[in-house]
């Protein structure tokens, strides 16, 4: 993970004044950085039966969308209001610099269905933690939680739920 480390940009009062945000684009483009990310997340969910991987606009495309290719599994993707174009669900949360909204398409999961939630970041915890409830509306077998870096300090966890199997790459 050290290598993976050295790759990750700090970007300094990105998206507003006092935020340092951790840039993953830089590790996106080094192809061993990104083989070495996919095989890791792949390697903690092998054996769980993955079905689906929900990733989180948008960073969380890539690395879910690597996720689903190595388990052999679908990749859902779960978007900004008005960017799916059938009927979807929608939750609305508070980050660390502001109030969003995200969609999922209501048919995107089932009850047997096994599912990872990925993103990039944990931060604060709202995203995923929408995520998380949109995706349980469904009714899945069982939703498991897992991102790159989490910044432990902002303490992103204690808003995810207790039940899900929360892992994470890299901690700062």
């Amino acid at each position: 993970m050290e290598y993976i480390k050295s790759r990750v940009r700090d970007v300094v009062d990105f998206p507003k004044k006092g935020i340092v945000f951790k840039d993953l684009t830089t590790v996106f483009k080094d192809a061993r950085a990104l083989h070495i990310i996919g095989w890791d997340l792949s390697q903690l969910y092998r054996d769980k039966g993955i079905t689906k991987v929900v990733g989180i606009e948008s960073r969380g495309f890539i690395g879910g969308s690597i996720l689903a290719f190595e388990l052999g599994a679908g990749f859902v993707p779960v978007r900004k209001p008005g960017k799916l174009p059938a009927d979807t669900l929608k939750a609305s949360y508070d980050k660390e610099y502001g109030k969003d909204t995200i969609e999922i398409h209501r048919d995107a999961i089932t009850e047997n269905d096994i599912v990872v939630l990925h993103d990039d970041v944990l931060a604060t915890g709202g995203t995923m933690a929408a995520a998380y409830e949109l995706v349980k509306r469904m009714n899945p077998k069982k939703i498991y939680i897992n991102f790159i870096i989490e910044l432990s300090a902002l303490n992103g966890r204690a808003v995810l739920p207790a039940e899900a199997e929360v892992t994470s790459l890299i901690k700062y």
